[in-house]
């Protein structure tokens, strides 16, 4: 080893030392790294859910029948409902205003005699609709009781149903349908996100701020290795991020792990280079630890939590909101994240998303060396 690399190898060893210590004491660093992390997973995991269970559904039979009994068992049994029993249609409504239930089924007199007609059967639902997404759900789980009582009692009556549609369902990567198995992995793309661009983002700003990056400037230490230095124990800070993250996953909320670790290790790696180029780009141009937190969230946090498909799905955005999600890392490792832990390793999901991580790393990486310089002003 030459004598001008020895240097360089000392100098580095010396700034990562720095950095590390500056970690160690600092406690907000290690609670975001590692604590942050746990604390989202267990409010997501189990705080939140897309799913609809437990709806309390209004239940109005005008004319008790032997089928009118049959088919309000469905709902007795389904997990999805809670349902309340009214003699009239306007008790019902009546409940549904004062929000005692979030939906009405009702079946008239003659629904007995409908059966036995070559007609399709009718039934109405009134559905609360303050909620569209629940509303939506609410009338595929009604429609499916429908179908599979319907479908139940042709076989044991022998009587002819005209049932509009016969559904068969294969709910492929999800098939619980859990909201969970979707959430999570999306959190971990938020968990990343704030290690590596919000962290990072004040690590340039605390040095001019304190005064320290005088110090390092006048020292033979060149920016290339300034950067480095600071990025790599965040790096690692990260990557151990991902790992407590990924067993909470698999162990602490079931969620399957269908892809390779490889795949998984490797896309993140992308993602936290391109995090940390963001946060340090954002740190050498803003130069005050508050404004660099400012911008940090504002340009990382938020949309990898809203426009990264974590929650929202992509598609059912406005079209110059979906343009705008292309130039966002967390779409693309949201994606890499939900196809690796439900999917495997579906490589035309996969390596494109991996191609534009690569490249966004890359363009944050060069954009933060070209902006920070030796110089005070």
């Amino acid at each position: 080893m030459s004598g001008s690399m020895r240097k360089r190898v000392m100098r580095m060893r010396g700034l990562i030392r720095k950095e590390f210590l500056q970690v160690l004491r600092d406690p907000s660093a290690l609670g975001i790294a590692f604590i942050l992390p746990a604390v989202l997973l267990l409010l997501f995991g189990y705080g939140v859910s897309l799913d609809a269970k437990s709806v309390p559904l209004a239940i109005v039979v005008e004319q008790p029948t032997a089928e009118t009994t049959s088919f309000c068992g469905k709902f007795e049994q389904s997990r999805y409902f809670v349902p309340h029993h009214y003699r009239s249609l306007h008790e019902a409504v009546e409940a549904m205003r004062r929000g005692e239930v979030d939906g009405i089924v009702h079946l008239r007199a003659d629904f007995g005699e409908q059966l036995r007609r070559p007609r399709p059967a009718e039934i109405q639902v009134i559905l609360n609709g303050v909620d569209a997404n629940t509303a939506r759900i609410v009338s595929g789980y009604v429609q499916n009781v429908f179908v599979l009582w319907a479908s139940e009692y042709l076989r044991t009556s022998g009587t002819q149903i005209a049932v509009p549609v016969r559904i068969e369902q294969r709910v492929w990567f999800n098939a619980n349908v859990r909201s969970r198995n979707f959430l999570v992995p999306g959190v971990i793309a938020v968990i990343m996100t704030l290690i590596g661009a919000l962290l990072t983002a004040l690590l340039m700003a605390r040095e001019w701020e304190r005064g320290t990056m005088e110090a390092l400037i006048v020292t033979p230490v060149s920016i290339a290795e300034i950067l480095l230095g600071k990025m790599l124990p965040y790096f690692l800070l990260g990557m151990g991020g991902l790992l407590l993250s990924t067993f909470m996953a698999i162990t602490v909320f079931d969620v399957p792990l269908r892809g390779s670790a490889t795949v998984l290790i490797g896309s993140s790696a992308l993602f936290l280079l391109a995090a940390l180029g963001m946060g340090l780009f954002i740190s050498s141009v803003a130069r005050i630890q508050f404004v660099a937190a400012q911008i940090a969230i504002i340009t990382t946090f938020l949309p990898a939590f809203i426009l990264s498909g974590f929650i929202f799905d992509i598609r059912s955005m406005p079209r110059p909101i979906q343009w705008i999600t292309h130039i966002i890392p967390a779409r693309y490792y949201v994606s890499i994240l939900q196809t690796v832990f439900l999917a495997g390793d579906v490589g035309p999901i996969v390596w494109p998303n991996v191609a534009v991580l690569a490249l966004m790393a890359a363009f944050f990486l060069v954009a933060t060396r070209r902006v920070t310089r030796k110089r005070l002003d």
